[in-house]
C-alpha cells in the first residue's frame, strides 16, 4: 500500500500533457576533416549547382567547401585578412541554382575601432578553383552574417558585429546591425537595421507571422529581441529578460512556438523559452542543462520524427567533467513546461565552435554538421534514426 501511495505521488507530480517516451536518437559520426586551424563558422548551400546541399567552411586562413557526396574539399580563398576571418554566409541569391558566397574577417573582439572586414565572393567558371574576393563597407568587430530574405522576397546580407564602435567593456555606442543589397560590379550600399543592442553575438533569421520575408531573432546582452520590417525600418521588440549569446526558433508539440537559448554569452545554460501572448516569452523560462561550457552552439529541428522539434547544443570548453560536446533534449510535455536530456551526440571529440542543420543526404532526417576548434575537426553526425 506504501509502495502505491508513492507511485501515485509520483504519478500526479507529472505533467498535465506528458508525452510518450521518445525513440531512440541514433547518429554516426564521420570526420571529413581532422586538420582545421579553427572551425569558425559554416554554412550550407549547393555551390556546384548539382542539386546537393555542400558545406562551406570559413576557417582562420582559408574559406573551403566540401563537396556532397564525397566531400572533396576545395579551396575559394586563402587569407584575406592578417587577423582570422571569422563568419560566413552562402545561399542561392539569384535563383541560378548555385550559391553566393560572403565572408567576415579580420577579426579581433578587443579592437572596436579598427578590426572588421566583410567580403563578398564572385564564382570562377570552375567552382572548385579560387574565387575572387571584393571588400565591402564594414564595422568593427564583424562577428555574424546570415543571407536574409526581404519583403520583397529578395535577399540582403546581415551582418552583426559583437561589439559598437569604440566600445569598452561592452559599454558605450549601440551596435551598427547593417544590411547590404547586392549590386554588381560595385561597393554593395548599406543600410541601418539596429543601433540599440550592446555584445551581440549570434540571431536567428525566422518566418514571422504577418511579415512577408523573414524577420530576425537576435541575441544579445540586453536579451532576446526580435526585429521586425516596418516600412523603411525594423521595428525591435524585446522578447526574453536575460542576456543570451545563442538564438533559435522551434515549434513546441502543441504547435506554438518557443525560443531556445544559450545564456549567458559564452554561457553554461540551455533554456526554453515557450511562447508568451501576455508578456515576455522568458516569463515562462525553463532551463533544460547548466553543465555546459561556453556554449556556441544551438538548433532546433525534429531530428527524430516526432512532427515537432528537439533541441541540440554543443560546446568549445571543457566543462565540470572535463568534456566537450553536443547533447540532445526533447520535451516530455506537449507544452514545452518540461524537458530532459535525451542523448548525447559527441562525448568529447567535438569542441563545438559551430554547427549546422541539413538534410544532407536526402532521407528527410536532419543531420548535424559541427566544427570544433581546440580538436580542429569537421564532422557530420549522419541521423540514422529507423
Amino acid at each position: 500500500m506504501a509502495r502505491l501511495h508513492r507511485l501515485l505521488l509520483l504519478s500526479s507530480c507529472l505533467p498535465l500533457h506528458a508525452l510518450p517516451e521518445a525513440p531512440p536518437a541514433a547518429f554516426r559520426a564521420q570526420t571529413l576533416d581532422a586538420e582545421l586551424g579553427i572551425g569558425y563558422g559554416l554554412s550550407i548551400a549547393d555551390i556546384d549547382g548539382d542539386g546537393k546541399d555542400d558545406i562551406v567552411l570559413v576557417d582562420a586562413k582559408q574559406t573551403v567547401w566540401y563537396r556532397n557526396p564525397d566531400w572533396t574539399k576545395h579551396r575559394m580563398t586563402g587569407a584575406l585578412t592578417k587577423l582570422d576571418h571569422v563568419c560566413v554566409a552562402a545561399c542561392d541569391i539569384d535563383h541560378d541554382k548555385k550559391a553566393e558566397v560572403a565572408i567576415g574577417a579580420e577579426w579581433n573582439p578587443g579592437d572596436t575601432k579598427n578590426s572588421g572586414a566583410v567580403f563578398t565572393l564572385t564564382a570562377p567558371e570552375d567552382r572548385t578553383q579560387v574565387w575572387s574576393a571584393q571588400k565591402q563597407h564594414h564595422e568593427p568587430t564583424v562577428h555574424r552574417m546570415y543571407w536574409v530574405k526581404d519583403d520583397e522576397q529578395k535577399h540582403f546580407l546581415a551582418v552583426l558585429p559583437l561589439h559598437g564602435c569604440n566600445n569598452v567593456n561592452t559599454e558605450g555606442d549601440g551596435i551598427r546591425f547593417l544590411g547590404y543589397r547586392p549590386v554588381p560590379d560595385k561597393e554593395w550600399p548599406t543600410f541601418l537595421i539596429n543601433d540599440q543592442f550592446h555584445l551581440a553575438h549570434n540571431f536567428d533569421p525566422v518566418p514571422w507571422p504577418g511579415v512577408t520575408g523573414e524577420a530576425m531573432l537576435v541575441a544579445c546582452k540586453e536579451g532576446v529581441h526580435l526585429l521586425e520590417k516596418s516600412g523603411d525600418s525594423w521595428k525591435p521588440t524585446r522578447m526574453t529578460g536575460k542576456g543570451s549569446g545563442e538564438v533559435r526558433l522551434g515549434k513546441l508539440p502543441d504547435g506554438k512556438r518557443m525560443i531556445a537559448t544559450i545564456e549567458p554569452f559564452h554561457g553554461n545554460a540551455v533554456v526554453i523559452n515557450p511562447e508568451n501572448k501576455d508578456g515576455l516569452w522568458s516569463d515562462k523560462r525553463i532551463v533544460l542543462d547548466e553543465s555546459l561550457a561556453e556554449g556556441h552552439a544551438l538548433a532546433a529541428a525534429d531530428f527524430l520524427g516526432l512532427g515537432h522539434d528537439q533541441v541540440i547544443a554543443g560546446w568549445r570548453k571543457p566543462n565540470t567533467d572535463k568534456k566537450v560536446g553536443i547533447r540532445l533534449y526533447v520535451p516530455t510535455a506537449a507544452d514545452g513546461s518540461t524537458w530532459k536530456l535525451h542523448a548525447t551526440i559527441d562525448d568529447n571529440t567535438m569542441a563545438c565552435e559551430d554547427f549546422k542543420v541539413a538534410d544532407l543526404n536526402g532521407d528527410g532526417k536532419p543531420d548535424i554538421i559541427a566544427a570544433g576548434r581546440s580538436t580542429k575537426n569537421l564532422v557530420v553526425y549522419w541521423n540514422e534514426r529507423e
